[in-house]
């Protein structure tokens, strides 16, 4: 196979939601179909203990939340698929927004009680931003839910996108009787006791027979009329429109029963887009059936493994072809580095590979080496991806071990955890205290567990509360414009920045240093 036929072979897309929209239970029954797994799990499975396999972490699993990234990949009907199940929570969003530079499509997973919800809002608009085709996938419907006409005209009155009905349900929750597939030309019904779907194929009138007994159901004839009236008055099927994130298929189903599920996948493949140019920031277009590698680190993970206090480098392949050994430039410090230590993942568990194309994530086991947005590539011709976006915190605390017998579990598990990303480390000017910044709460929590659980360091957070970080140019700054309102302190990389009381103490700075700059961004 040539390696434009391999790229043309990738899938690669991250489902984002709102939390408990059902968006990590829909990718459990995914890998099923993908004979990853023999049972999907859940992800609050405290009694069965059949947890989601994109929920690895032990926090996950004990809070019922999925707080990182995960990356899955299995092989269905000739295409090799890649899935990034993205937290929901929006104290995640970070990560969620970094994942979403490193796929070509987008699933979009909305709860048909709830319809859209903020978080949804949220990163729907940066793949809007980037122009990222987007399947949505209406679920929950084995539950009371909102009118589907509704749902549908929420998608372009709240997200601007033309929405477009693959199918739609007859009946809901306790009265749900089946599909009405449209694309397909078939009704599924539904059996609550049952995993295997029964179809009745359409006539040439869209109708099913006369001697099923569906066929009289209020619930058919109803569907039938919608039918009916979106296809009078419901927008046309433009494949361009979904190429450019202008139009979205939509499908309903039930993840938890595992209803429709397998439908939305086969079609999704037949329209998802395969690996796609990435933009530099020389402002060329990297191609991914170039003969030269490259490709950039979009996350960072340690101890997937306890064991063994791993750290890897999540890279999305952009061009050509990864081989086992290769020998790649690092474009952050021009550094050759050899890649011989490579794995392709399923959540927590990873096998060694020895080629990968564009489309593919793969981890490189890293010492170090690496900082999420690094660039890698092979030949001569320099290459630096555009950068990903970086959120700059709003909570602050002051850490410290609570053992001081234990300070270098302490330091090292800090280290470790401040390079994902999630969470970010400063340090005072004047008493050198440990400050972590983040974008939510729910950060601080984690990051307590996993420095306990992970690094057998308990610490103790002394809240600092919200604060306004802007940095300011060394060759502007005097200690002494320090106060108990703006609090100088330095970053990872040793650039000074104030953390602002509140936008009171901001303003009365910059009108006591007019000539003084001050950045929001790192």
């Amino acid at each position: 196979m040539t390696l434009s036929q391999d790229v043309a072979t990738r899938r690669t897309f991250a489902i984002i939601s709102h939390p408990d929209a059902g968006k990590t239970t829909i990718t459990e029954q995914l890998l099923l179909f993908g004979g990853v797994v023999r049972q999907a799990g859940t992800v609050k499975a405290k009694k069965s203990g059949n947890f989601a396999k994109s929920d690895w972490m032990e926090i996950e699993q004990k809070r019922g939340i999925s707080v990182t990234s995960s990356v899955m990949q299995f092989d269905y009907e000739g295409k090799r698929i890649n899935i990034l199940d993205t937290p929901g929570h929006e104290d995640f969003s970070e990560d969620t927004y970094r994942t979403l530079m490193a796929v070509d499509s987008a699933v979009m997973v909305i709860d048909s009680a709830k319809g859209i919800e903020p978080q949804t809002k949220k990163l729907f608009q940066i793949c809007k931003m980037r122009g990222i085709p987007i399947f949505t996938f209406m679920n929950k419907l084995d539950r009371d839910g909102r009118d589907p006409l509704d749902l549908i005209a929420e998608l372009e009155e709240v997200l601007g996108i033309e929405g477009y009905p693959m199918n739609w349900p007859i009946g809901m929750g306790k009265e749900l009787k089946g599909l009405y597939d449209r694309y397909h030309k078939r009704v599924a019904l539904f059996r609550a006791d049952s995993d295997e779907t029964t179809y009745l194929p359409l006539d040439e009138n869209g109708d099913i027979s006369d001697d099923q007994p569906l066929k009289t159901n209020s619930w058919y004839q109803d569907a039938r009329d919608n039918i009916e009236l979106i296809e009078d008055a419901g927008n046309q099927f433009d494949m361009d429109k979904i190429a450019s994130g202008d139009q979205t298929p939509v499908f309903f189903g039930s993840a938890l029963a595992n209803f429709g599920v397998k439908t939305f996948l086969e079609t999704y493949l037949q329209f998802a887009p395969q690996p796609a140019a990435h933009h530099t920031q020389e402002d060329d277009d990297v191609e991914p059936t170039d003969d030269q590698f490259s490709g950039f680190v979009f996350k960072i993970q340690a101890n997937m493994d306890p064991k063994h206090r791993d750290r890897i480098a999540f890279v999305r392949i952009c061009s050509g072809m990864f081989k086992h050994g290769m020998d790649v430039t690092l474009g952050r410090t021009g550094k050759t580095m050899r890649l011989s230590n490579v794995t392709q993942f399923m959540a927590d568990t990873r096998e060694n590979v020895d080629t990968a194309v564009a489309g593919d994530i793969i981890g490189l086991y890293d010492t170090g080496n690496y900082q999420i947005g690094d660039t890698i590539y092979t030949g001569k011709h320099k290459l630096q991806f555009e950068k990903l976006p970086q959120f700059t915190p709003e909570l602050f605390v002051r850490v410290s071990a609570k053992n001081v017998m234990k300070q270098k579990s302490f330091h090292k598990g800090i280290q470790q955890l401040v390079q994902e990303g999630a969470i970010q480390l400063y340090t005072s000017y004047t008493t050198g205290d440990y400050i972590l910044g983040a974008v939510g709460q729910l950060q601080f929590e984690v990051f307590q567990f996993r420095m306990k659980n992970e690094y057998n360091s308990d610490v103790v957070m002394e809240p600092m509360g919200h604060k306004i970080a802007r940095w300011i140019d060394p060759e502007q700054l005097d200690e002494r414009m320090s106060s108990s309102r703006n609090l100088l302190v330095k970053d990872l990389n040793e650039e000074p920045l104030f953390l602002f009381e509140n936008q009171f103490a901001e303003r009365w700075f910059k009108d006591k240093y007019p000539d003084v700059t001050l950045t929001a961004k790192l």
